[in-house]
């Protein structure tokens, strides 16, 4: 009985000391962007002395400011539209490809699976890369955004091993009934994997909010800019921004002093750039996890 009392003790500290240490971890983890946050909403004379958990009186002129520029607006809504189209089209043609290679009857079918895994250990660079998205004439094109990428090998391998682990009288079934290949895929393998689908939405969905270098490089058309690079390109402007614009404050109140200072500005712009993205974890956050736990255990 003392034992039993002595190792009921050992593992309620075990539980405490855990809830401890997980509580500290997620504070480290969060607290960052929370400070950000926090920072961009409070009066930047007040924040510039010191600020910790709570924001120092509410302000959110620098966002009214930093959204009224011509360009963020635009360019926020071809970064959106972008995600978009390339998110939906990523997973479905990895997905459609990962069907395939699990299909005995696919002439070569293990040499064309190498080949696509060899992309993640083989990579060219970045002149080679340049050089090609010219050739395909993807330069100041909105195709640059979607088309390269659509195929990714670890995206496959995931979905891959998932489709496999389902019984194989499914797809029979279907082709005793008559049900052709994308047929099969589209009502039924595709419908069944929406845990891995998730998963991998979110990669896909992240990996191209945060792409900046095809824009970078290949785009000039202020038209097709994206809400990442022109908000770089103000991180990097943040002093004389934070002038101009305190300048406008001021002659649009009569006179009235507000000081914008860069380190404002510069939160406000990484809270905009990556306040979207957290947005799409919630929605997707069951599935997400229920696929990475399937790819754990039965990868």
């Amino acid at each position: 009985m003392i034992s039993n009392g002595r190792s009921s003790l050992a593992e309620r500290l075990f539980d405490v000391f855990n809830y401890v240490f997980m509580a500290l971890f997620s504070l480290v983890c969060i607290y960052p962007f929370y400070y950000v946050l926090i920072y961009s909403i409070s009066d930047p004379r007040l924040a510039s002395k010191g600020i910790y958990f709570w924001p120092a009186h509410f302000d959110f002129d620098s966002y009214i400011k930093v959204l009224s520029l011509n360009t963020i607006p635009h360019a926020f809504l071809i970064s959106v539209e972008k995600t978009l189209i390339f998110t939906v089209l990523c997973v479905y043609f990895s997905a459609m490809l990962a069907f395939l290679f699990t299909k005995r009857v696919m002439p070569l079918r293990k040499t064309m699976y190498r080949i696509v895994i060899s992309s993640m250990y083989l990579n060219s660079g970045l002149i080679p890369w340049y050089i090609t998205m010219k050739t395909y004439g993807l330069r100041d094109s909105f195709l640059l955004y979607v088309l390269p990428g659509i195929i990714n090998a670890f995206y496959i391998i995931l979905i891959k091993t998932y489709i496999e682990q389902m019984p194989a009288s499914l797809e029979e079934s279907a082709e005793i009934d008559g049900a052709g290949f994308l047929t099969i895929f589209n009502r039924i393998i595709f419908p069944l994997s929406k845990p891995i689908v998730a998963t991998v939405a979110v990669y896909a969905s992240v990996g191209c909010w945060n792409t900046w270098i095809d824009n970078y490089l290949l785009v000039d058309n202020e038209k097709l800019q994206t809400i990442q690079v022109i908000l770089f390109a103000y991180l990097n402007e943040a002093q004389g921004m934070a002038t101009d614009l305190t300048q406008m404050v001021t002659n649009a109140n009569s006179g009235r002093q507000l000081q914008l200072s860069p380190e404002t500005i510069k939160m406000s712009i990484t809270v905009i750039s990556v306040l979207p993205i957290i947005l799409v974890y919630p929605f997707l956050q069951k599935n997400f996890i229920k696929g990475i736990m399937l790819g754990a255990v039965k990868g």
